[in-house]
């Protein structure tokens, strides 16, 4: 079966869309550790330094999905190697 030259661009665009979905997660994650840092710091501000620590370097590991996403989008979108 023979695919034309729109048809692999369009379904390019689709898995380009699907793949940035995949930054909903991280978004959500970092928005529930930022959450529970600050109640953290509320309760215990003597140990500010230590949990802005822990949660920078947890959101920093949490994104790398997002940015996953992203360059598979991008590559997707504009390297396409699927094209004859």
């Amino acid at each position: 079966m023979e695919f034309n030259e729109n048809f692999i661009l369009g379904c390019s665009a689709i898995g380009a869309g699907l793949a940035v979905i995949a930054g909903i997660g991280p978004g959500v994650g970092q928005g529930i550790a930022a959450g529970h840092a600050a109640a953290a710091v509320g309760r215990n501000p003597g140990a500010q330094s230590q949990v802005r620590t822990m949660m920078l370097l947890g959101q920093a590991v949490a994104e790398t999905t997002g940015l996953y996403g992203l360059l598979v989008a991008i590559l997707l979108l504009f390297v396409q190697p699927l094209l004859p």
